[in-house]
């Protein structure tokens, strides 16, 4: 058996001496006094002392407290019995429904894949989401990250592609939603809505929020990548895994190593950060035969993209959705940054030669019409060239087209939510480019579902241009008929 006492005690960070034999790292102390005390040893401080996460309560902890080692890491349930189920990070049930029985318990820190067993993405996982599925289309068994500062809608989205594959789609995949720092309200919410739609039942939830410790928000993560890993090898099913938000993790890193009086890099974070990135991220691979589709909220503090915490998420992701503040202020939903959001997909080998081709036209066209605002913000729309006028128009209508009505938010826009197919988008955007419908004001396609919605408009407002037209005086000669006349007969 292995003994050591408390040193000291900082925050949630415990400070352990061993004098003799010494435990690994990850390995669970419990104190000798309070079997419901938990630690578990995150760095060697010395020599013969460590660094040990509390993962329990510490009032009841104190200099010189025993601690002993049970020379096993923290392990959490795994089973079939897990879905449907809410649990901490440690696998303790939350949701009152008593206690989890399972057969075997796995430990949450441990070994990437084989590389060997890797399958890379190339089939689209549609949301019916617009935006997303046009410009940043996600693929299955691929990583997409949802960027965005506060309040700009990154929970919204997300809680609406897990309305509209998990809610919508039940029988096809297994879910797991990690929230790890985030409002216990919005984890109730979404608890609440998975049970109205009785689909509680192929999902297991992992609740670590922002009111828990730090060490506790840390392993939150690990968790659920855990339960991901045993569904996919074990139970043979593919995985849809849901983390708001990923930031809170690196955040919850930067604090621990604040505690444990790591010197922070130069960006500010913890030095150990992007290897604490690749030990979550890495284990979410699919297989020849199971898919992982993981789907990130990131948190961008200040609206600063260039935050060390959120860089370190770029290099995993195949799928950037970039939420923007202007956007919304704008008042157009989802506040999808166009221009700045990309995916690996948008290639003719995934998404097709049409698709392709129209993203690639309708990008130049948004980005002809941004270097437009600035002279038009100076001197007005009508000072453009007819061309210009012609590309600023269509770029306001493909900007109006993308926004739409979510279901999950029905409550509070008083508006029913919509689902659009990926082929409808993309021949929508075509007819959009090809100037079809250039006679319609560009408020008219906000919040449409497809341009079927607006045939009738369309309709009108040519029949009244062309009528307009034909009604038009054509213009005559100066000269009348009779002077013409008079003059050829001079020239006689």
């Amino acid at each position: 058996m292995i003994k050591g006492k408390i040193l000291s005690i900082r925050g949630q960070i415990i400070e352990v001496e061993f004098l003799d034999n010494k435990p690994r790292v990850h390995d669970l102390l419990i104190a000798e006094d309070d079997k419901e005390a938990k630690m578990e040893v995150y760095a060697s401080a010395s020599a013969n002392n460590f660094y040990c996460l509390s993962l329990t309560s510490t009032s009841k902890l104190h200099y010189g407290s025993k601690v002993v080692s049970t020379e096993q890491p923290i392990k959490v349930p795994v089973g079939k019995e897990m879905l449907g189920r809410l649990i901490d990070p440690l696998g303790n049930p939350e949701d009152g429904l008593g206690e989890i029985k399972t057969k075997d318990t796995n430990p949450i820190i441990a070994q990437d894949i084989n590389f060997s067993r890797i399958q890379v993405a190339n089939e689209i996982l549609e949301t019916g989401i617009k935006v997303v599925d046009f410009f940043a289309p996600l693929l299955k068994g691929g990583k997409a990250g949802l960027f965005g500062g506060a309040g700009v809608g990154k929970t919204v989205l997300l809680t609406e592609i897990i309305h509209n594959i998990v809610i919508l789609n039940p029988e096809e995949n297994v879910s797991i939603f990690t929230g790890v720092g985030e409002r216990t309200r919005e984890g109730e919410e979404l608890l609440t809505t998975l049970n109205e739609n009785k689909v509680m039942s192929g999902v297991t939830l992992v609740y670590g929020s922002m009111g828990e410790n730090p060490a506790i928000r840390f392993r939150a993560a690990f968790t659920g990548v855990t339960l991901a890993e045993y569904y996919r090898d074990v139970l043979g099913k593919n995985v849809l895994f849901f983390i708001d938000s990923i930031f809170r993790f690196a955040q919850s890193g930067y604090e621990l190593s604040t505690l444990t009086n790591v010197l922070p890099s130069e960006g500010g974070y913890q030095a150990t950060l992007a290897s604490e990135m690749a030990s979550f991220h890495e284990r979410l691979a699919s297989t020849e035969k199971n898919d992982i589709t993981s789907i990130e909220a990131v948190f961008v503090p200040a609206d600063d993209l260039t935050d060390a915490g959120v860089q370190a998420v770029f290099p995993y992701l195949d799928s950037n959705i970039i939420l923007s503040r202007s956007v919304y202020q704008e008042g157009r939903y989802p506040a999808v940054d166009i221009l700045a959001s990309n995916s690996s997909a948008l290639n003719t080998d995934i998404v097709g030669e049409l698709h392709y081709k129209t993203a690639l036209e309708a990008q130049a066209l948004l980005k002809k019409a941004k270097s437009l605002e600035r002279i038009v913000s100076l001197i007005g729309e009508s000072e453009l060239s007819e061309k210009d006028r012609v590309v600023f128009n269509r770029a306001k209508f493909i900007k109006n087209y993308m926004t739409q009505y979510f279901t999950v938010v029905e409550s509070q826009t008083g508006k029913k939510g919509v689902q659009i197919s990926r082929q409808e988008t993309v021949n929508d955007v075509r007819a959009i480019l090809d100037g079809k419908v250039d006679v319609l004001d560009p408020e008219d396609l906000s919040y449409i579902g497809t341009l079927k919605d607006v045939d009738e408009v369309v309709k009108i407002k040519s029949k009244k241009t062309s009528k307009m037209l034909m009604d038009k005086p054509v213009a005559i000669s100066k000269k009348e008929p009779q002077q013409e006349e008079k003059s050829s007969e001079k020239k006689k």
